[in-house]
């Protein structure tokens, strides 16, 4: 790796060109930091792939020297990694502390038994790890305690923001303290390392009480029952629809289990304390149906989630009805529109009503739209900015914005960058390779693997098996055995199966002897021929299994 040991370097390992699985180190005299360590979603195209894990095959070189993996939240795709990649670090985890608490939730969830070291981190004040002084501040976001990290160094300090908005009416929690970060803006501040999640939104980003006020109307002119979901984490969310609930006269139900485990981390950590009871789902059936909220997972189209079960009609306990209200109070994450399509039309086919953010105020981001980023270089007021956590669109974005805003030098990263800070400017020097990966049985593996190939081959192109009896000398005993398996549609299947049984009859019947003597030569030869056969009929190349049975005598 081309540096010195007392650099001041930045190295993203994920979130920057993408939204979520952001992690990110930082290294200054042989010491390193990782800020987040989180997980995306799959997309579908892979059967069997629901999380993506970032590689940190680079940091695990080096976590002899990692002083900490510090967590500015507890949103997934900046600590959901945890349960999957920790025993590979084995490092101390710092947080706030309903991070700290949700998180302890989750590894007890996930079984990991492990004594995992986790310290609680308080904002505005130094923590040491080696080389770094750490100083914590609060922000305002979509989910309690987060933070923005500041990293003190004899080099210079870098001001790393996770997710923020400003917001003067959060409803729940802190709002961002301007203040502090006013003061370090004035102490100096080399590089800004910020959220762009909204850097296209023009104006800003709204209060939460703006949705508190839209799911109250909304539910005052529901007729019936109504159901809301949104993301677990979004304690202040959950607030609001408990107090719109309660000024339209309706009890609430919460259902799914990771609400109810966000629910009572907030409540250790000091927060929710004044929630009323909560019917139990399994008295849900007993209440008046125009007195009776339902909070639910299940905002992003996810199958085993409680809301599609209520679509489909096979929860346990949940049955909504004609008149009745789902209001999706929560953002779509990219790749996530057709799972959340499928669901909404599945509610409107029974004709119950379904609001998004598109039809009325019900939901507000977490993140700052254009202003509420021009505000932060106002006061912060970097010399470099580097835009992280969103696409290359959104990095470029924010990039444009920052140049507006006189920052003497603007550097948009790729996952994988090695970032050098030195006499006041950022340079890329180098690159570590960067992969994806995902949790499959109990091991991780790289979705580039010759298995998941396989499985997304076969997910698009179908698959072909073919079998062939030969004596010792090579020749058939009896006719190609072959079957498929997404190639085609029943009205031409026998025509198909019949003719690739024929054109290996007489590959095998034109070959040479000394490729009949050798079984992986004819399995290397037929998967090519029944591959271009088939792409020349349906123009596709499916996934062939060839095998060669011999008979002796």
């Amino acid at each position: 790796m081309n540096f010195l040991k007392d650099d001041l370097i930045y190295i993203p390992l994920g979130g920057s060109g993408e939204i979520g699985m952001n992690v990110n180190l930082y290294h200054y005299k042989s010491d390193w930091l990782m800020i987040d360590l989180g997980i995306s979603f799959g997309d579908g195209e892979i059967p069997g792939v629901d999380v993506i894990l970032p590689d940190i095959r680079f940091a695990e070189q080096h976590k002899a020297n990692i002083r900490a993996i510090i967590l500015t939240h507890a949103h997934e795709d900046h600590f959901g990694a945890i349960p999957y990649l920790w025993d590979k670090l084995r490092v101390p985890i710092y947080g706030t502390a309903f991070t700290l608490n949700l998180l302890k939730r989750k590894l007890s969830d996930t079984k990991i038994t492990d004594n995992i070291p986790l310290h609680e981190i308080e904002y505005n004040l130094d923590y040491n790890f080696g080389a770094f002084t750490v100083e914590f501040v609060a922000l305002t976001h979509s989910i309690p305690d987060p933070a923005a990290v500041i990293l003190k160094t004899n080099n210079g300090n870098i001001l790393h923001t996770g997710d923020w908005k400003l917001d003067e009416t959060p409803m729940l929690g802190n709002k961002t303290d301007i203040d502090r970060l006013q003061q370090i803006g004035d102490e100096g501040v080399l590089a800004l390392i910020g959220d762009s999640t909204n850097s296209l939104v023009p104006g800003r980003t709204p209060s939460e009480a703006v949705a508190r006020e839209g799911i109250t109307k909304a539910i005052k002119k529901a007729q019936n029952t109504v159901a809301i979901t949104c993301f677990a984490s979004n304690i202040a969310r959950i607030s609001s629809i408990v107090a719109a609930a309660k000024s339209n006269n309706r009890d609430v139900c919460v259902v799914g289990r990771s609400l109810h485990r966000a629910i009572s981390a907030a409540r250790d950590t000091g927060y929710l304390n004044d929630l009323p009871d909560f019917v139990s789902e399994g008295d849900v059936g007993l209440m008046p149906r125009k007195n009776l909220v339902i909070i639910c997972t299940g905002s992003q189209g996810e199958t085993r989630a409680a809301l599609s079960k209520i679509a489909n009609g096979i929860h346990e306990n949940i049955k909504l009805q004609s008149g009745d209200t789902v209001i999706f109070s929560s953002r779509q994450i990219p790749g996530n529109e057709n799972a959340i399509s499928k669901v909404q039309n599945s509610f409107l086919r029974q004709k119950i009503d379904v609001i998004t953010d598109y039809d009325a105020p019900v939901h507000v981001s977490g993140h700052p739209a254009r202003d509420e980023l021009v505000d932060l270089y106002n006061i912060v007021k970097p010399k470099i900015a580097i835009p992280v956590h969103g696409t290359v669109r959104h990095l470029e974005a924010h990039a444009r914005l920052a140049e507006t805003c006189q920052i003497s030098q603007v550097l948009i990263p790729e996952n994988g960058n090695v970032i050098s800070f030195k006499d006041y400017e950022a340079k890329l020097i180098d690159n570590v390779e960067v992969a994806q990966f995902t949790h499959e049985a109990g091991s991780i593996v790289d979705l580039q693997s010759d298995m998941l190939r396989s499985r997304r081959q076969m997910l698009w192109n179908g698959s072909v098996s073919v079998s062939v009896l030969l004596d010792q000398m090579g020749a058939l005993i009896q006719a190609p055995t072959v079957t498929q398996d997404g190639v085609c549609i029943n009205e031409e299947e026998a025509d198909y199966l019949a003719d690739i049984s024929m054109m290996v009859d007489t590959q095998l019947e034109k070959a040479n002897i000394d490729l009949l003597e050798d079984d992986s030569a004819i399995e290397t030869m037929v998967i090519g021929k029944v591959k271009s056969a088939t792409k020349t009929r349906f123009r596709i190349r499916p996934k062939v299994h060839m095998h060669v049975i011999r008979i002796a005598g």
